[in-house]
């Protein structure tokens, strides 16, 4: 297994809150008692708290439901050991009031937030690959800066030039180098800037072998810039008693879904061009069941962009599913299911207490931090 930034054998499990009208009894079929509101939202994310998941992602994107770095701050007094992975698009906010939001988020939660890097397309905005992630590349480094600073700040960048007298109002709770970063892309550009300044590279389902070989290529682009990641799998489960009832369950999940109604969900998802949704459906465009490889379940990229399918089994099949992506070098999984409050029952009563779990945070504070190492202007052009 190549080098990660937690060699321990443990994993970090996360579940996931519907803020982008992302919750179904029948896939494609929108039923009012599971729209994103910030009460259905919010049992979704004191469910997970409770059952002891140690995160939970709050997406983000231009659909009707809740802001997540808003609603992260009225779940945080609410929850009593969950960390929130806060998705947040680059580029939203001006980054030094960025800085001191997340500042002040951390504050209120007392150190149980992490951050999901996005660098897609603002809303109604389109650009090239090149400067979205540029802009994101500089905004991360002048998070990390404003965060190890003391005194007086200046940045004069290709998209942000700042003056500031003082980087007080960023300092986080978190002092050990500040929230975790997440952050998925399968770009060449997307995998540099995570190499470059993230923490954990998040990964959609593909095939083991696929996953492995992205966890290798990933790690040695990391060590070019002296630093060590860990490997995060995001995905959605199926777990029934019996192998035959959560292969029912999948079908029953999309029994009632239009292909066309399916079509028009994809699209609007800012990310439903992406290189790694494209992969995706090339994988279930070739597979003549929608099993990609044994439990594992593509239908759900049928009306869905982005995480496309499903670890479907009885509880050992899926549990040995997970431990194989554990073996490659898999630290931190995030998780769903159909409706989200149900199968984030089932998945903590049948596998979550199996699985040898710890936090990427409260590792990473035994730790020193890895370097951070700004780049040039030549780089970030």
């Amino acid at each position: 297994m190549p080098p990660i930034r937690t060699p321990e054998r443990l994993c970090e499990v996360a579940w996931f809150s519907a803020l982008c009208s992302d919750d179904y009894e029948y896939l494609g079929i929108p039923d009012d008692s599971l729209r994103s509101s910030y009460q259905h939202c919010g049992d979704i994310v004191r469910k997970a708290d409770a059952l002891g998941y140690q995160n939970i992602l709050l997406p983000s994107g231009w659909i009707a439901g809740q802001d997540a770095l808003a609603f992260a701050c009225a779940m945080a007094p609410q929850t009593t050991q969950i960390n929130q992975l806060v998705a947040l698009r680059m580029g939203e906010i001006w980054p030094p009031m960025l800085a001191r939001a997340l500042a002040t988020l951390d504050h209120i939660s007392q150190g149980r937030l992490c951050i999901n890097i996005i660098s897609s397309d603002l809303p109604g905005q389109k650009e090239s690959n090149e400067t979205r992630y540029a802009r994101a590349s500089e905004i991360i480094q002048i998070l990390q800066a404003l965060r190890r600073t003391d005194g007086p700040f200046e940045w004069q960048g290709d998209f942000y030039q700042i003056s500031l007298p003082t980087t007080e109002p960023a300092k986080t709770y978190q002092q050990n180098g500040g929230p975790l970063m997440y952050f998925g892309g399968i770009s060449p550009a997307a995998q540099d800037l995570c190499a470059k300044h993230c923490d954990v590279f998040l990964m959609w389902p593909e095939t083991e072998d696929r996953i492995a070989e992205t966890i290798r290529s990933m790690s040695e682009k990391a060590a070019a810039h002296d630093r060590l990641i860990d490997f995060g799998f995001r995905a959605h489960v199926i777990v029934r008693e019996t192998e035959a009832e959560a292969r029912a369950a999948a079908d029953r999940l999309i029994s009632k879904l239009d292909a066309a109604k399916g079509a028009e969900i994809k699209a609007r998802s800012q990310d439903a061009q992406s290189i790694g949704v494209k992969r995706q459906d090339a994988l279930r465009a070739q597979s003549s069941d929608l099993y990609l490889e044994p439990h594992l379940w593509s239908g759900i990229g049928l009306a869905r962009s982005g995480c496309a399918s499903a670890i479907v089994g009885d509880p050992d099949q899926v549990l040995a599913k997970l431990n194989r992506y554990m073996d490659l070098g898999i630290r931190a999984f995030i998780l769903s299911g159909y409706p989200h409050l149900e199968e984030c029952d089932l998945f903590a009563q049948h596998v979550l207490p199996k699985l040898p779990t710890t936090r990427l945070n409260e590792l990473q504070n035994r730790r020193v931090p890895n370097p951070v190492t700004p780049l040039t202007t030549a780089e970030r052009k």
